[in-house]
C-alpha cells in the first residue's frame, strides 16, 4: 500500500479544543467514499469488516477507519503501510509507526450517521457521541451510569428534555472512560458530572474522586442532531498506557 490521495474527504474539522482538534466524519452511504475507504484498510482490517453482520456496522467503520488512517500518515508523515496500530491493556487503540508508537493521541467514536476523531499532540485523550433517540431502556440507563445527584436532576425532567440532559452526561462519562483507558472496568456511576455542566456550561475541569491530582478538560460538543463530549488530560507529554516513542 501507497500513501493514497482522497480527492473528496468525507471528513472536515469541527472544533478545537485547545491542543486537541476535533474533525467530523459523514457516514452516510456513499459507494465512491465507501470504496476509497476501503482502499485505506489494511489485510486485518478488512477481515475485520467482513466480520461484520450489517451493511452499517462495515460501512461506520470503514469510513473511520480510513479517515483516522489518513489523518494520521498527514499528521505522522508517514505513508499508509508504514502506519499500523496497537492495544492498550484494556484495549485503547494506539498508532505504530514501522512499529514505534507514535507520539500522538487519538480517539474515534460514531453513532448513526454521525463520527468524530479527536487528535492531540499529548496527554490522554476521549471523545463520544450519540445520536439523541428515544431508548426504551431509558430509564434502566439512568440507574445505572448515574450518580445519585445526577439521577435526582433526571426525574425532575420531562420529555425532550430529559432525553437530551441523559445523553449530555452519557456522552461526558463516556468521553472520560475512554481517555482514562480502564474500558469497563470503571463504574460510571461512582463520578458524577460537574454541577455546572449539568446545567448547561460548554467546558469544566475535572478530577476523578479516585485521581485527585489528574486534571481533565471537559468540553460538551453536542450540537441539535447529536449529543458529544471530549475530556482532554490537562499537563501531561505523554500517555502513560503505552511507551513513549523513541
Amino acid at each position: 500500500m501507497t500513501r493514497i490521495a482522497v480527492a473528496a474527504p468525507w471528513w472536515c474539522p469541527f472544533r478545537t479544543v485547545d491542543t486537541a482538534t476535533v474533525v467530523k466524519v459523514d457516514l452516510t452511504p456513499h459507494a465512491a467514499h465507501e470504496s476509497a475507504a476501503w482502499a485505506w484498510l489494511d489485510e486485518q482490517e478488512r477481515a475485520r469488516w467482513h466480520r461484520y453482520l450489517h451493511d452499517g456496522a462495515r460501512r461506520r467503520f470503514a469510513l473511520c477507519r480510513a479517515a483516522l488512517r489518513a489523518m494520521l500518515c498527514n499528521q505522522l508523515g508517514c505513508r499508509n503501510e508504514q502506519l499500523a496500530f496497537g492495544a492498550a491493556k484494556y484495549g485503547k487503540p494506539f498508532a505504530l509507526v514501522q512499529g514505534i508508537p507514535a507520539s500522538v493521541s487519538f480517539n474515534v467514536t460514531h453513532s448513526g450517521n454521525h463520527g468524530l476523531i479527536a487528535f492531540a499532540p499529548a496527554g490522554r485523550l476521549g471523545v463520544d457521541i450519540e445520536e439523541r433517540v428515544t431508548r426504551r431502556d431509558l430509564d434502566g440507563l439512568i440507574t445505572t451510569v448515574l450518580g445519585p445527584a445526577e439521577q435526582a436532576e433526571l426525574a425532575l425532567a420531562r420529555g425532550y428534555h430529559k432525553l437530551h440532559l441523559f445523553f449530555n452526561l452519557w456522552t461526558i462519562k463516556e468521553a472520560l472512560v475512554k481517555a482514562l483507558g480502564l474500558g469497563f472496568s470503571l463504574d460510571v456511576s461512582r463520578f458524577e458530572v460537574p454541577l455546572d455542566m449539568r446545567r448547561g456550561a460548554k467546558t469544566r475541569i475535572f478530577r476523578f474522586p479516585h485521581l485527585p491530582t489528574i486534571k481533565w478538560r471537559l468540553e460538551n460538543l453536542g450540537t441539535e442532531h447529536f449529543a458529544a463530549a471530549i475530556a482532554h488530560e490537562i499537563d501531561r507529554t505523554l500517555n502513560p498506557e503505552r511507551p513513549a516513542a523513541r
